[in-house]
Formats: C-alpha cells, structure tokens, sequence
C-alpha cells in the first residue's frame, strides 16, 4: 500500500480562517487576510472545532494518490460519496497477470496462504482464457461487420475485459486517486480511522491523517476516530474498549509531526 498527498489549497488553515472570520466581519476579503496572523489564524480554527461550525472547512480540500490496495477496499472507500475519484479501469486495462493484496491473517497462516496463492492462481489462469476466448469472438464478429482486422482486435480486447474482468476477486490490486474536503475527511477519518474499522482501509485512514497533519496540523488538531475527534464511543457494545490507548495513540502521532515540523 502507498499514500501519497498529491496536492492541496494552499495554505489551507489561512483559507478556513478567512472564510469563518467573513461569516462575523464586515470587513472586506483581502483585509480580512491582511489581519490573519499565524496566532489568530490558530485560534479561529480552533474555535470552528469548539462551535461546531463546519461550514467554513469545506473550502480547502486535499487529493491523494492510493495504490496497491485491494478492490475490497477502494468500494469502502468510494461510499465516502462527498469526493472525487479517479480508479483504474478493469474495462480499459487488462488484468492478465493481476497482482493481489493478501491480508495479513492470510500471510501468517500457512495452510491459508497456500489455498489463498492457490485460488490467486486459478483466478488468473480463468481471467486469461476467458478474455483469450472473447477477443477471438468480437474480432471475428467485428471483421464480419466489416472492420479491418487490426481495428476489430483492438476493439475486440476492450470488450473482452469488460465480461472477463467478472471473476476478478475481491483481492484485485488497484489504484485510485481521490480529492477530498476537510469536512469530507473529518467524516471520514472518523470512520475509518476506527479500531472496528477494516485492517486495509483503516491503514489507509491513518496514512492520509499523517498526511494531512504535516500540512494542516491546526485544521486536524481533534481529527481520528469517534473517540477522538468526540471524546466518546458511539459504538455501544460494539466498543473495543480500548478508548484511552487509542486517543492516546492518535496524541502521539500529532505530537510527533509537530516535533518534526518545529
């Protein structure tokens, strides 16, 4: 797996700050942006989290390049639907040769691993033979149809991916790239930063709050899971009961980032 932060609004927190400080100034902008100093553009995001006032965070957005994560986890990640994304095509790119995410449960199990590279395997073999199959198909319909044989082939690979690609597993490798606002990504590290969160997902949860945390530490000062961000558990009788170690995990990783930056 490989998160990286392709881009973002610079200078995010200044940008929030301008735009809460509007909502209660009659001031116009660029003397707004004059008066905002590191300090005060602190303290207005601060007292955005203290009010609840979100509006003001859906201003500056953050876009991640995602890669080496399974299928199974980028349609958890797609159901974040206040974003925008740009996934690798199984209908465009042909998977022969896929490469796959193992879970780590898998990897420390023998006996698993092997039925798991088994079934990899046969997957593979049947994706290949059938895209092989369905390529001679369309040619053959498509030169009947009138079209060169180079032109038909062409086409002809597009829609044999297109069916073919419906024994892909889960497992699939794929890559994404996804523009999220803050307030999106307050959501959505709230979720998925999660201990009940999937292992795959929540990894990827975490990489994109350090991320964010080294640009904008002030604007991800209380972002992390539900325990975090609202000093509580709202899962009930699902709770890991681990709400202390793991508010006190998500401290320590600020607390480092900002050590760096200083």
């Amino acid at each position: 797996m490989k998160v990286r932060l392709l881009s973002h609004t610079p200078e995010p927190e200044k940008l929030v700050a301008t735009a809460a400080k509007l909502c209660y100034s009659s001031s116009d902008v660029d003397r707004l942006m004059e008066g905002l100093t590191p300090e005060k553009v602190e303290s207005f995001v601060d007292m955005l989290a203290s009010i609840g006032h979100e509006s003001p965070v859906e201003h500056a957005s953050f876009t991640f390049a995602i890669e080496g994560i399974s299928r199974a986890c980028s349609h958890q990640l797609v159901r974040h639907r206040i974003a925008s994304y740009s996934q690798k095509s199984q209908r465009y790119v042909n998977e022969n040769g896929f490469e796959f995410v193992t879970p780590p449960a898998i990897e420390e199990c023998p006996e698993a691993k092997a039925e798991f590279e088994k079934q990899m395997a046969q997957i593979t073999e049947g994706y290949e033979k059938i895209a092989a199959l369905l390529t001679e198909m369309h040619t053959k319909t498509l030169m009947d149809e009138g079209l060169d044989e180079k032109t038909a082939r062409s086409r002809a690979v597009k829609k044999a991916n297109e069916d073919a690609r419906f024994v892909l597993p889960n497992a699939c490798e794929t890559k994404i790239i996804v523009t999220m606002n803050v307030r999106t990504l307050l959501n959505f590290f709230r979720h998925r930063c999660c201990s009940r969160a999937q292992w795959e997902i929540k990894a990827v949860a975490d990489e994109m709050l350090r991320l964010c945390c080294e640009v904008a530490p002030n604007l991800f000062k209380k972002a992390g899971p539900s325990c975090v961000m609202l000093g509580r558990c709202p899962e009930g009788k699902m709770s890991c009961g681990k709400m202390a170690q793991v508010t006190e995990e998500y401290k320590k990783m600020k607390a480092d980032i900002r050590e760096r930056e200083q």
